[in-house]
């Protein structure tokens, strides 16, 4: 069971309030208000993440529907884990992340790239940080594809 992070929850928010703003500025869209409740729920009770398997239904669905729209894999086509090592060089993925990514659950993938984004050592994040802006599928390529 993993933990969708606080400011995962507020990215989400913020994606469907740009995706759905509100008409009078007061009432917000029920996407937006189910990750509301959830979000006020972490800041009340000062926790920093909520446990994704116990998630409302209409906040897990706003949140995947956020999710989709952002990258899957972190891969840069430069992974130096088939040669050997423990942490990819160029993702920043640990050897067990990289071959079970296709089996993690969504909160699962985004606590890695909260953790590989923060430690900003593998080459994604200096070296080719274009190479992985130019791999990224846009805004919205998943749910297109669906």
């Amino acid at each position: 069971m993993a933990g969708i992070h606080i400011t995962d929850i507020e990215a989400a928010i913020n994606w469907w309030r740009a995706r759905s703003p509100s008409d009078d500025g007061v009432i917000a869209c029920p996407e937006v208000l189910a990750l509301a409740e959830v979000y006020a729920l972490l800041v009340y009770r000062h926790e920093a993440e909520c446990d994704e398997d116990t998630l409302p239904d209409r906040a897990r669905d706003a949140w995947l529907a956020w999710y989709a729209s952002t990258p899957d894999a972190p891969c840069i086509a430069i992974c130096s884990t088939s040669q050997g090592d423990d942490i990819c060089k160029g993702c920043g993925r640990t050897f067990d992340e990289v071959q079970h990514w296709t089996v993690m659950t969504p909160a699962e993938k985004r606590a890695t790239w909260r953790r590989i984004t923060f430690e900003g050592t593998a080459w994604r994040f200096n070296r080719y940080a274009e190479r992985a802006l130019e791999d990224s599928p846009p805004p919205g390529a998943r749910e297109q594809a669906a």
